[in-house]
């Protein structure tokens, strides 16, 4: 009998999750409900878009989501592999054409023998082995076929979009390129900094806390959730009048060339397409009205004249109450062949989300092949995440992305440099041993490379 999975939802989880199931030996049935319906976020059908930024986050091996890279490239994870051949400059950031990075998982999936890609909304649970991965904008349907089968409150939360403009309308007359804090080089650096003084940076905040806001659909202001992770500007500004000089617009290792003193803030942006003629504003995710926020972020010195192709915006997500629904292995615990990956379990972050469907991949695949699923080491970055996801207090449960945090501490103490490469060491030695005596494809010289 043939061995069969389906997938609802071709985002970075249902994405990695499908080839994981189908380098294991199993078919795959992966629905994807784009562009036939589309989502208030996504503008394409292509599998894996990126809706928010462009950005992976750390290559740096002794930070958590650089290691947890390099966890899922020695696992042979398709999400990171396509993010790596699409990368355009980000410092020790790994940043992606966003096209070119849906372009190329869409293509890998399209042409993998053992997967299907069925372009259909699925309006209700499965009842066969399936993966439900339809990430924080599931449908309403779906949504409530997941929540007649739990019983359980949901969660809540709304996120945001930062703006994209056209770099031929950044003025690099009085703007300059710098890495981001200080690494890479400085005069030719992957990030376009705009630095302001005090003067205007008063004038700035002044603006932007009157600034008109898009009522949130179906909601009253006050019921609005927001994961901490994702803020919108307005209101980390609302924190006080330094918080986004502390936050999105701190100036550390930002020396303006043009005083050759450190500015009073900095409005960074960072390169969104292969081309270069795209730059997404960093961290400045928000909910302003669109004319608002042209007339205030042109108020930013180099970006007087600046074109929007992409204003910032706002979008409702849904997350599943893991801790109380899921185990480690992401499967359901109520039925053990429906499995969850992605933002709608709360793992935050692309290379969160691509883990999370990585683990559901090769679990619903054991689980066809009538082997045991396997839970990840809590000593890994992966296993980590899968843990907390399941393992939170679920009534203050909110989204996590992946940090040191979640490891468990070494027994002796050390200087925090000491301690992360640390915990790189031992998670990869873990990894290793983890992937040997559980038959599990793994690369070490992939998984080490960027040490």
């Amino acid at each position: 009998m043939e061995k069969v999975l389906t997938i609802v939802g071709g985002g970075l989880a249902g994405s990695e999750a499908a080839w994981q199931a189908a380098e294991a030996g199993v078919q795959v049935k992966l629905y994807e409900m784009r562009p036939g319906h589309s989502t208030p976020a996504h503008v394409s059908g292509h599998l894996a878009e990126l809706v928010c930024s462009n950005s992976l986050g750390s290559t740096i091996t002794t930070k958590a989501p650089g290691l947890l890279k390099a966890e899922l490239r020695g696992l042979g994870s398709l999400i990171l592999a396509c993010a790596e051949r699409t990368a355009v400059p980000a410092g020790y950031s790994l940043a992606v054409d966003r096209e070119s990075f849906a372009n190329a998982v869409t293509e890998m999936i399209e042409n993998h023998p053992s997967i299907e890609l069925i372009r259909e909304e699925v309006t209700s649970i499965p009842d066969v082995t399936c993966i439900i991965a339809t990430g924080p904008l599931t449908s309403n349907s779906l949504t409530e076929s997941i929540a007649s089968l739990s019983g359980r409150e949901y969660l809540y939360f709304y996120d945001a979009l930062s703006p994209i403009i056209t770099y031929d309308t950044i003025n690099m007359d009085f703007a300059y390129r710098a890495s981001r804090h200080d690494k890479g080089d400085q005069e030719e650096g992957d990030y376009i900094n705009c630095p302001m003084n005090e003067e205007v940076y008063r004038a700035f905040y002044k603006e932007l806390m009157s600034a008109k806001q898009i009522t949130l659909r179906g909601f009253e202001r006050e019921d609005a959730s927001f994961f901490e992770g994702c803020l919108p500007v307005e209101e980390i500004a609302r924190r006080g009048f330094d918080s986004l000089r502390f936050g999105p617009m701190r100036p550390i290792g930002l020396t303006d060339p043009r005083t050759g003193k450190r500015p009073y803030a900095v409005l960074q942006l960072r390169q969104d397409n292969l081309a270069g003629t795209l730059f997404n504003i960093v961290g400045f995710q928000t909910n302003l009205k669109w004319g608002e926020q042209r007339r205030v972020l042109r108020m930013i010195p180099g970006l007087e004249k600046a074109e929007f192709m992409r204003y910032g915006m706002m979008h409702r997500n849904t997350y599943i109450n893991s801790p109380e629904l899921l185990q480690p292995t992401m499967q359901y615990r109520g039925r053990a062949d429906l499995l969850f990956a992605g933002q709608i379990v709360g793992a935050e972050g692309y290379v969160g989300n691509a883990a999370t469907g990585l683990v559901a991949g090769i679990n619903a695949a054991r689980i066809l092949l009538d082997d045991h699923p396997v839970i990840f080491p809590t000593k890994t970055m992966i296993g980590s995440l899968c843990h907390y996801v399941t393992h939170a207090d679920a009534k203050s449960f909110q989204p996590m992305k992946p940090n040191f945090g979640l490891l468990p501490m070494p027994e002796e103490r050390m200087p925090k440099p000491d301690r992360y490469r640390y915990y790189r060491d031992r998670s990869l030695k873990q990894l290793r041993r983890f992937c040997r005596d559980r038959r599990l494809v793994y690369d070490r010289d992939k998984a080490e490379a960027e040490l």
